[in-house]
């Protein structure tokens, strides 16, 4: 197999059946037949591979694994029916009461929820540092830390931190290092490669990349996935067998699909910074970004995702959203179709002013998920919506 992204994603497939068909089928089935009662008891002792309950394994899933595992440089993973699932599987698997998670402040919505609502009923405790204050990290891991958890870039600030300098804070401390990889995906940024111990996707994003279906993946060693593995299996977030396919034959496009967004979403990033009407623009490969020097270390390409601040507040952003005719306004992000979201009242809405405002989320903030359409459609909506 060739070690080319493009051709991985491609070429790596499930084994053919009898029928030597060209795409993978679709296994719609929820158990498995065993030859005879030997290797029944074989297969649950874990004393075999094979198929024993589409909960556990699909041969769609397997197969969805490889090939995610083979383009983030992983060992082994797991599917989640969705983005959350895998972050809430993760932290379930390797979370216990009285455990400390150091988290990046700018965090998606849901996430923060997790962290300040439900692991706190289980005596699960947490900090948040900033992404552009580096230096304060390693100060805040307590004795019973167990977990550095961060965004890179986040949602929706774009902010970026250096992996590999956590990931050397993270071994130092014996501190298990969770990267959200979502909004760059394993084409532009590989944090298992800097130091990562397990790198996460809502493959509801990119990785499907058109508005279609729902899931996660959990991505690491080996031994970190039986820990991960042992939880899921029980839990039972499983991702469905269709799901599984789709988001396979999905990143056969990844690569090709990833360079437009990524061409796009600068020209968009370059055009903006430069509009009157535009308070601040925020993109991982503008010169101007904080981070922009990092980015350019630990990135292929700046992503699909452009965040601007518009002038006027609440009301500014209302009208300029209310003025797009070919933008979506939606929640989602990573479409082929581009896309408008208001993060304070929407996939942020239940922070705080106080927290959105720590996170660089103004009332005027929006994010611009920057699709495939042409790049003079795309900036023509912009400007007649900013003109409206």
């Amino acid at each position: 197999m060739s070690e080319n992204f493009e051709t991985i994603a491609i070429r790596l497939q499930a084994e053919r059946s009898a029928f030597k068909e060209h795409s993978v089928p679709l296994y719609l089935t929820s158990s498995y037949k065993f030859d005879d009662a030997e290797e029944m008891r074989a297969l649950f002792a874990n004393e075999k591979e094979g198929n024993v309950y589409s909960r556990y394994a699909n041969p769609n899933t397997t197969e969805l694994i490889d090939k995610m595992a083979a383009l983030e440089g992983a060992e082994a993973g797991w599917v989640t029916a969705t983005g959350m699932a895998a972050i809430f599987t993760t932290f379930g698997a390797f979370l216990k009461s009285g455990d400390h998670v150091l988290s990046s402040r700018s965090v998606f919505g849901s996430t923060h929820q997790l962290l300040t609502n439900v692991f706190s009923k289980w005596g699960i405790t947490y900090s948040y540092a900033n992404l552009d204050q580096p230096e304060v990290w390693e100060g805040l891991i307590q004795s019973n830390t167990k977990l550095i958890f961060i965004e890179t870039p986040s949602n929706p600030g774009i902010d970026i931190i250096d992996l590999a300098f956590i990931a050397q804070i993270a071994k130092k401390h014996g501190v298990l290092f969770v990267v959200d990889n979502c909004f760059a995906t394993p084409y532009l940024q590989q944090p298992i490669k800097l130091g990562a111990d397990i790198s996460i996707h809502s493959a509801t994003k990119y990785i499907d990349g058109q508005g279609r279906t729902l899931g996660g993946v959990i991505l690491g060693s080996k031994v970190n996935m039986l820990e991960i593995e042992a939880f899921a299996r029980h839990s039972g977030p499983a991702m469905s067998p269709f799901n599984a396919w789709i988001l396979s034959k999905s990143l056969e496009t990844l690569a090709v699909r990833m360079d437009r967004h990524c061409e796009n979403a600068l020209k968009v990033a370059e055009y903006l910074e430069k509009h009157p009407k535009i308070k601040l623009v925020k993109y991982p490969f503008l010169a101007s970004h904080p981070q922009y020097a990092i980015a350019k270390k630990q990135m292929k390409q700046g992503g699909g995702i452009v965040t601007i601040v518009v002038n006027g507040g609440v009301e500014g952003a209302r009208k300029f959203m209310d003025g797009l005719k070919m933008f979506s306004i939606s929640a989602n992000l990573a479409d082929t179709r581009s896309i408008a979201t208001h993060p304070a009242t929407s996939t942020h809405s239940k922070l705080t002013e106080e927290q959105r405002l720590e996170v660089g989320i103004e009332q005027g903030s929006i994010r611009l998920s920057i699709g495939l359409e042409h790049i003079d459609d795309i900036l023509k909506d912009i400007e007649d919506a900013l003109n409206a």
